[in-house]
C-alpha cells in the first residue's frame, strides 16, 4: 500500500485520491455547522474500510472524523517538504556509566516524524540519542529491542526472556539496565524481575510513557532521561518503575518494583508506590538521586547474579464480587490449574460459599493466596469466622502484597517447586521487598480537595 494515504482503503482512499490529498497535507472537514482543520494523518490498516479520517488538530491532539455523504472534505495545502536530516554520527563520552534500554515495545519509545506528525519508534543507539542527546551526558548509551508488543500482550514467558536479557548484561558488567515497557502491565513485569533475578549487581529500571511523544504534555523524554539517570548512578540495585512524580517537569519517583501500582489512566503521575513509600526522587535536570526509603539491595558489580526465570503460566488471579459463582474456582481446578490468587474483601475474605471449592482446590495440590482488593494495609483472616475458615482450608495468607505481585511471585514461586508446605514458605517470606511488617499511617494517600 501506498505510504502516501496509509491506512486508507476503499471510498474513503477514493475521496482523498479524487482531492488530491496526501498524508500530511492540510485539510478541512465539514460536517453541518462543524469544521475540524488540520493535518491528515495515517491510519491503522487494521481497521479497513471504517469511514473516518484521521487528522491531527493545531493543538497537537488527533481526532478522527467520521465521514458521510453530507460531509465535506477539502485539501487546503500540501506538506511541507522537509529534506531528510543525515543521522549524525554519534560520539559518545568515554569514562560514562554504560547503560543499555532494552526495548520491549510502548508509547515510551515512539518518537515524533516531524515530516508527517506520526510517531514512530526509536529503537536504536543513533536514534535515542538523536532524539534526547541529553543522555549522552548521563551514560554511554546502548539500546536494543527484544520485543514490540502491546503492554496488555505481556505474558510470563516474555517476562523469562526479558529476564534472560537482562541477566545477560548484569553478567557483561553493564552498569544499569533500562526496560522500555507500555504502562499498563509495567508493575507485573517490574516485579517479575525483582523475582527472577536475585543478587543483583545493578539498578533494573523499567520506563514508560503515559503520552505520546507527538503530544505537547509527552513524558517520554523526561521519563528516558531519569531512567537512565537511576540506571547509571543510583546506589541501589532493584527492580525498580521510574516515572513522573508529579504532573510537571520537577522530579520524578523510583518505585520499588513490588510495591508499584499505576493509578490513573492518563495522569503523568499514574504511578503511586502502596504500603511503601518510594524508593526515591529523581531529577534528572540536575542530575541527582535522593534517597527516600530503606534500600533493600545495593549496587555491587563484584556479586554474581542468579537467573531463576521459570514462571509458572497455569496461575490465574480471581477478584471478589458479591454473588461470584463458585463454579469460576471449580473451572480452574477442571483446567488444572497450580495456582490462584484471590483478590478478596477487605481482610481476606470470600463469600462463604466458595470455601468448599477452595478446600477442594487445596486437597488437589493447587497453591490459593489471599491478598486485598483494599490495595492500602494489609489482610488479617482471624479477625473474621470466614478469615479462620478459609485459613482452615489452606488458604495462605498474601500479607499486604499487591495483589499483581502475589499474583507474579506465585507464577514465579510454582516455577521452582510444586510442594505446597515449600509453596507456602515462599510465599510467606519477604524476598524482593513485596512484604512489609509494618506500616505508618502517612503511607495512605489522601488527595487534596
Amino acid at each position: 500500500m501506498s505510504e502516501e494515504l496509509y491506512g486508507y482503503t476503499g471510498i474513503i482512499r477514493d475521496l482523498l485520491e479524487r482531492i488530491g490529498a496526501k498524508i500530511g497535507d492540510r485539510i478541512r472537514v465539514r460536517r453541518g455547522d462543524k469544521v475540524f482543520e488540520g493535518m491528515l494523518m495515517p491510519r491503522e490498516r487494521l481497521y479497513g474500510d471504517k469511514p473516518y479520517i484521521v487528522i491531527k488538530l493545531d493543538n497537537g491532539y488527533n481526532i478522527g472524523v467520521r465521514i458521510d455523504s453530507n460531509t465535506v472534505v477539502e485539501k487546503i495545502s500540501e506538506r511541507s517538504q522537509i529534506k531528510p536530516l543525515p543521522h549524525r554520527k554519534v560520539t559518545q563520552k568515554s569514562g560514562l556509566p554504560k547503560v543499555i534500554m532494552v526495548s520491549t515495545g510502548g508509547t515510551i519509545v515512539s518518537k515524533v516524524d516531524y515530516e508527517t506528525g506520526a510517531v514512530k519508534p526509536a529503537l536504536t543507539t543513533e536514534e535515542l540519542l538523536e532524539w534526547i542527546p541529553e543522555i549522552g551526558d548521563i551514560a554511554v548509551v546502548e539500546a536494543e529491542e527484544y520485543s514490540r508488543i502491546f503492554s496488555e500482550d505481556m505474558e510470563p514467558r516474555i517476562w523469562s526472556g526479558i529476564a534472560e536479557r537482562v541477566y545477560k548484561y548484569m553478567v557483561e558488567g553493564y552498569d544499569g539496565i533500562v526496560v522500555a515497557h507500555g504502562t499498563d502491565t509495567m508493575g507485573f513485569t517490574a516485579a517479575a524481575l525483582a523475582f527472577a533475578i536475585r543478587n543483583k549487581t545493578v539498578p533494573i529500571v523499567l520506563v514508560g510513557a503515559q503520552r505520546s511523544s507527538d503530544r505537547p504534555s509527552t513524558d517520554s523524554a523526561f521519563n528516558l532521561k531519569a531512567a537512565f539517570l537511576t540506571a547509571a548512578k543510583a546506589p541501589f540495585a532493584e527492580s525498580v518503575i521510574v516515572m513522573h512524580g508529579e504532573t510537571g517537569d520537577a522530579y520524578a519517583l523510583a518505585h520499588r518494583g513490588t510495591k508499584v501500582r499505576k493509578m490513573h489512566t492518563s495522569r503523568r503521575d499514574a504511578f503511586q508506590s502502596i504500603n511503601e513509600r518510594p524508593l526515591a526522587k529523581i531529577y534528572p535536570d540536575e542530575g541527582k538521586i535522593e534517597i527516600i526509603n530503606k534500600i533493600i539491595e545495593y549496587r555491587d558489580k563484584s556479586k554474581e547474579p542468579i537467573l531463576m526465570n521459570k514462571f509458572d503460566e497455569k496461575v490465574a488471579l480471581v477478584k471478589m464480587y458479591p454473588g461470584i459463582d463458585p463454579e469460576i474456582i471449580e473451572f480452574l481446578i477442571d483446567r488444572k490449574y497450580h495456582g490462584i490468587v484471590i483478590e478478596g474483601t477487605g481482610l481476606g475474605h470470600t463469600p462463604n460459599k466458595l470455601i468448599p471449592a477452595i478446600r477442594r482446590a487445596v486437597e488437589e495440590g493447587i497453591a490459593i493466596v489471599m491478598t486485598s482488593q483494599c490495595l492500602f494495609g494489609r489482610i488479617n483472616m482471624y479477625v473474621y469466622s470466614t478469615g479462620r475458615k478459609l485459613l482452615a482450608a489452606g488458604v495462605i495468607p498474601g500479607s499486604d502484597m499487591l495483589p499483581e505481585t502475589a499474583y507474579v511471585k506465585l507464577s514465579w514461586v510454582l516455577g521452582i517447586t510444586r510442594d505446597l508446605n515449600e509453596v507456602r514458605r515462599l510465599m510467606l517470606t519477604n524476598i524482593a521487598g513485596e512484604i512489609n511488617l509494618r506500616h505508618t499511617v502517612d503511607l495512605y494517600p489522601r488527595w487534596p480537595i
